[in-house]
């Protein structure tokens, strides 16, 4: 098999099996059963195999950077028991020290000198020379003005798109990649790299993913996760006193809300819901006013909001965004309301007077 071959064939999940497992046998806490894990790890599949050799053709004999924790960089990628990890896979047959046999994949016959070790290490701290080359922390923020979206290209290949009146900070360095949505709106193209997280701070929720697709929406009392592709791993920025906040995962076509209350219920959603934005329109399912407003203010000259007595009043329909105020009198005359405009800073959607 040629290595066009093997990049066609190896999945994500074996360059992260054979990276974890790589940072495992380099523990000082190493073990003979972790050693003979280790090798019926190697004899399951011919894909683990190829995973190894991807990292030797790729990278070479890189000792220097032998020494790099993967599992403090990314711990979840580590193997919680080794042992039964691999507790369904054959026998395998040892000799009298405990090491691996002669016709199995032993730990020595990949980390001889700790070149290949290394070679895999590199690969998930950076994918690029430029790593090696030394490259600075890099921080730049990107703004979108009301009525302007705008994409960029990160240096590692991550794509954002930045909703109108949208701000995001980027801070790269070589352990990760964090952002933080400070308003707005943005999806996320993120770029895999195994240890080197992709993290956002938007509000009350933090986000991380290795590489996914997701959409975020700050608004002024929550912040809204939808994924569209993959898995993300959604938390509070902080709990109450002497509490730890709560974590949940979300996978494709699933949203979640962060607020002051807490995590919401995970929820069924879709791309098309998700990313409405990306293609001019908003659509409500029966969306609450008081959040439909705060998706339509991100577009409005003048923000909009509704009256307690109206707020919770749920509101469906799909709503062109090349004229946001004419939307917004179109929300207001479906359901019924009156726009008062005696604040010139607010718009005020209230009852119709009977």
């Amino acid at each position: 098999m040629n290595s066009a071959d093997r990049k066609e064939t190896v999945s994500d999940e074996a360059l992260d099996q054979a990276c974890a497992w790589i940072a495992r046998l380099r523990s000082d806490a190493v073990s003979a059963a972790d050693r003979r894990d280790f090798s019926a790890w190697m004899k399951r599949s011919a894909a683990h195999r190829a995973a190894f050799d991807e990292m030797a053709e790729l990278w070479g004999d890189l000792g220097a950077l032998a020494h790099m924790p993967l599992d403090e960089l990314f711990p979840e990628s580590i193997p919680q028991n080794a042992h039964s990890a691999v507790s369904t896979s054959p026998q395998v047959v040892t000799a009298a020290d405990g090491t691996a046999a002669n016709d199995s994949w032993s730990l020595p016959q990949w980390l001889m000198g700790g070149g290949l070790v290394a070679a895999c290490l590199v690969v998930t701290l950076w994918v690029g020379n430029q790593w090696l080359a030394g490259e600075q922390l890099r921080e730049q923020t990107y703004v979108t003005r009301i009525g302007e979206t705008r994409t960029v290209t990160l240096s590692d290949g991550s794509r954002i798109e930045l909703n109108t009146n949208s701000k995001l900070h980027v801070a790269y360095t070589r352990g990760e990649r964090h952002t933080e949505l400070l308003r707005g709106e943005a999806y996320f193209q993120v770029a895999r790299q195994t240890a080197r997280p992709f993290t956002v701070a938007a509000g009350r929720a933090n986000v991380r993913v290795l590489g996914t697709k997701f959409n975020i929406e700050r608004n002024p009392d929550s912040t809204r996760v939808s994924v569209t592709g993959g898995t993300v791993a959604v938390s509070e920025s902080k709990s109450a006193t002497g509490l730890q906040p709560d974590t949940v995962k979300v996978v494709k076509d699933q949203k979640v809300s962060v607020s002051s209350t807490g995590l919401s219920q995970v929820r069924t959603t879709s791309a098309d819901e998700a990313l409405d934005w990306t293609r001019g329109v908003l659509v409500f399912r029966q969306t609450p006013l008081a959040e439909a407003l705060e998706e339509l203010n991100r577009y409005l000259q003048i923000p909009a909001s509704a009256d307690p007595s109206v707020r919770d009043r749920t509101l469906s329909g799909t709503f062109e965004l090349s004229d946001p105020e004419h939307t917004l009198t179109a929300i207001a005359t479906a359901m019924g309301l009156q726009e008062d405009h005696s604040d010139p800073n607010l718009t005020l959607l209230s009852p119709s007077p009977i």
